[in-house]
């Protein structure tokens, strides 16, 4: 049997867009030759659909394109995910399911059991869960079909399980010998080794075929990088579709071979990818085709305007360099030299007759030698003023500059850089940044090399930087992650080596900047913890761990 992997962009809730896309990978994998094409979960309606389930509309104009799909494709057998109603009159009234169908007929049907509520899933809000096992007798091979979580619980991989069903192996004790998992599996850095050896053990235990279809591209802040494949009885790959672009690979179970599509090499292209991918998709999925954003002559600025070139083209990016009295030439010549290396419109809007109109009424003491918190706040809100006007009038999305190191510790200024439509570097660590733009810097300069070796600075005040306010970076990212992704205690990370003082202080500034992360506009996920909806603490609280280094 000849099985195409169609891995999918869909755009959440465009029904018609998403079953055109349908109609065209199956008449394509047809075309090759295919019996059977399988798409990712919920693909009909795109993932993550999220409170859209609870308009009765939307489900239903979802099961009128369903039933036109079973109606239209014919000569190739279809598996695809999408929203189903619940019958019973107990529990939620909606199930995740995926369909088999083939030449106008419904052959078999199965819903999801497992349904997350971890980080950014809430699938528990909407669905019931699934209770049947059964598998389906199709063109010789019986059939188990599971739906990307149901798969991960298996005993032999994960220490502690979080579900008490396996529905994996009562697939296969129920007579499977070939497995098939439609997923919207997001990424983050690293998840693709850890999932392809999860996956891989499961062929391998069994020995049976497993087929594994992700969905791709960007919703919202959740990005999903594809890399569907196709694993036989000994857990070997022979068959992979690319990463973080659309694609259809054909296997022959039969034959044992496959197509084989070159993937990245490591975790920091998987992030610029991720990146350029998410941003292209965030950008034209919300209407917009143009973008601007202030370029201030710093890595963080410069990182995302290169993501924003080779996202949307250089025809659809503006740069805006906005000087102060603090500003220095190096920064004028920075700024000029990346926006002609990349080729996008660069305008210089001088901030310093605007904020001396500001000061009298607000400041009367200001001291120009000695600007304060105020003071310097006021010139990162005048910055943001003007990009959102020039947003508004030009129709373009604004995005916002900061990475998550400074998101994480308040280093950011409400209603000034933290305004946008899109935080692209949010959930990027200040560290990665300089990696990502070495990457892009690789073949040639890209990003003037002044721009790498300055120390990072605001530009708010004289000779200003940020190791002012900040512990040194290459310090600060390792405890950031042990506390906001890894979740450990102060204690724990004392333990490791990390200075405890220091420990302490970044976490206060963690917890008390909350309010600040929930004004900001919404990031990019590509660590395995991000500011968002993945993260939610309370802002008005008193918790206050106990402080290991006071005895």
């Amino acid at each position: 049997m000849k099985i195409g992997l169609a891995q999918i962009n869909p755009v959440i809730g465009d029904y018609p867009y998403n079953s055109e896309k349908i109609v065209a990978f199956a008449d394509r994998a047809r075309g090759m030759g295919c019996d059977l094409v399988v798409f990712p979960e919920l693909s009909l309606c795109g993932y993550p659909p999220r409170d859209l389930l609870e308009k009765r509309d939307f489900v239903d104009a979802g099961l009128v394109c369903l039933h036109r799909l079973i109606e239209s494709i014919r000569g190739i057998g279809v598996i695809c995910g999408s929203v189903d109603k619940n019958p019973n009159p107990g529990g939620n009234a909606l199930f995740n399911s995926a369909v088999l169908f083939e030449d106008g007929k419904r052959l078999h049907q199965v819903q999801k059991r497992l349904l997350p509520v971890y980080d950014v899933f809430d699938e528990r809000r909407h669905f019931e869960p699934g209770t049947s096992t059964e598998t389906f007798f199709y063109k010789g091979r019986r059939i188990g079909i599971s739906i990307c979580e149901d798969a991960w619980n298996d005993k032999d991989f994960f220490s502690r399980r979080i579900y008490s069903a396996d529905p994996v192996s009562q697939l296969v004790k129920s007579g499977a010998d070939l497995l098939v998992n439609i997923s919207a599996s997001p990424f983050f850095m690293g998840k693709n080794r850890f999932r392809s050896e999860m996956l891989a053990g499961i062929a391998k235990k069994y020995g049976i075929w497993l087929i594994y279809v992700n969905q791709v591209g960007g919703n919202d802040s959740v990005l999903f990088d594809g890399l569907s494949f196709a694993l036989n009885p000994s857990g070997a790959c022979v068959a992979a579709a690319r990463d973080f672009a659309e694609d259809l690979v054909v296997v022959d179970i039969d034959e044992g071979v496959g197509d084989i599509h070159p993937v990245f090499d490591d975790d920091i292209e998987a992030v610029w990818k991720a990146l350029v991918m998410g941003t292209a998709d965030y950008v034209t999925k919300c209407g917009f085709s143009k973008v601007i954003l202030g370029l201030s002559g710093g890595i963080d600025s410069a990182l995302v305007a290169c993501i924003a070139q080779e996202a949307l083209g250089k025809e659809n990016v503006t740069a805006v360099f906005m000087p102060s009295r603090y500003t220095s030439k190096d920064n004028f010549e920075d700024t000029r030299a990346l926006a002609e290396n990349l080729n996008i419109a660069w305008i210089m809007h001088p901030i310093d007759p605007i904020f001396e109109a500001f000061l009298p009424g607000i400041s009367p003491h200001f001291d120009p030698g000695r600007p304060g918190v105020t003071e310097q706040n006021i010139q990162a809100r005048i910055r943001g003023t003007l990009l959102m006007a020039i947003s508004n009038r030009d129709g373009a999305m604004l995005l916002s500059t900061g990475n998550k190191s400074e998101l994480a510790m308040g280093y950011c200024t409400l209603y000034g850089d933290m305004n946008g439509g899109l935080a692209v570097i949010s959930d990027v660590p200040k560290t990665l940044v300089y990696r990502l733009a070495r990457r892009i810097n690789s073949e040639k300069e890209i990003i003037p090399e002044r721009i790498l070796e300055k120390a990072p600075s605001a530009e708010l005040a004289p000779d200003q930087r940020d190791e002012d306010d900040l512990p040194p970076y290459e310090i600060l990212d390792p405890i950031l992650k042990a506390y906001i992704e890894d979740q450990k205690s102060a204690g724990e990370m004392i333990e490791m080596g990390m200075d405890s003082k220091l420990v302490n202080r970044v976490i206060r500034q963690v917890d008390r900047n909350e309010y600040k992360r929930y004004q900001a506009p919404p990031g990019l996920k590509v660590t395995s913890k991000a500011f968002g909806y993945g993260r939610r603490f309370p802002i008005a609280q008193r918790y206050r761990p106990e402080d290991p280094s006071v005895s």
